[in-house]
């Protein structure tokens, strides 16, 4: 009686360590950070901002773009993101003001924030583009952003809008015709 006990819990341990003993030897995927959505996340040594889920939509031919993100401000101060959109004398400059202890989520338009608009870029819609985000002493982080379009249903509203353009209509230049002036009579 007793071997058949000790057979019983030898074989129940077997099979509890069979059936979880992978997770001796393989890391927890719960545990690796990843970007959950379309965009990317920025590591934390850009500085004491957190820039969550950014990425860009553009418009088809990639000159205009909307920078959506969430952006952290965990500090007591208010803090400038400095993001520089491509490389070299090309790269489009801007930047983007979080107060202390918010999160600003760009392109949340149910809070009427609107996104980043970044013009003259280069970033077709399905590429990837270099941003260099730096906020605070943080020493900056070169991130490859995806670049979206309007396409589907939830950006269609970030999509970048054409600027409007203004122009005076030209018109004829008036010539003056002369009429017949009366004369007083006398």
């Amino acid at each position: 009686m007793k071997t058949r006990l000790i057979a019983s819990i030898a074989v129940g341990a077997a099979v509890v360590l069979g059936t979880t003993g992978c997770n001796i030897l393989a890391p927890q995927a719960t545990t690796i950070d990843y970007s959950a959505s379309d965009g990317v996340n920025v590591p934390a040594d850009s500085g004491p901002l957190h820039v969550r889920n950014a990425l860009i939509v553009a418009n088809d031919d990639g000159t205009t773009g909307n920078f959506v993100a969430a952006i952290v401000n965990d500090t007591t101060e208010p803090l400038t993101l400095r993001l520089e959109v491509g490389e070299g004398s090309t790269a489009v400059r801007s930047s983007v003001n979080v107060p202390a202890n918010r999160t600003l989520s760009l392109g949340d338009l149910a809070d009427d924030v609107e996104p980043l608009r970044l013009d003259d870029i280069d970033a077709v819609p399905g590429s990837t583009v270099p941003v260099y985000f730096q906020s605070g002493d943080g020493q900056g982080a070169l991130i490859q952003v995806p670049v979206l379009d309007g396409a589907l249903e939830y950006l269609a509203p970030l999509a970048p809008s054409p600027e409007a353009t203004f122009s005076i209509p030209a018109t004829p230049s008036a010539t003056p015709t002369p009429t017949p002036s009366a004369t007083p009579a006398s």
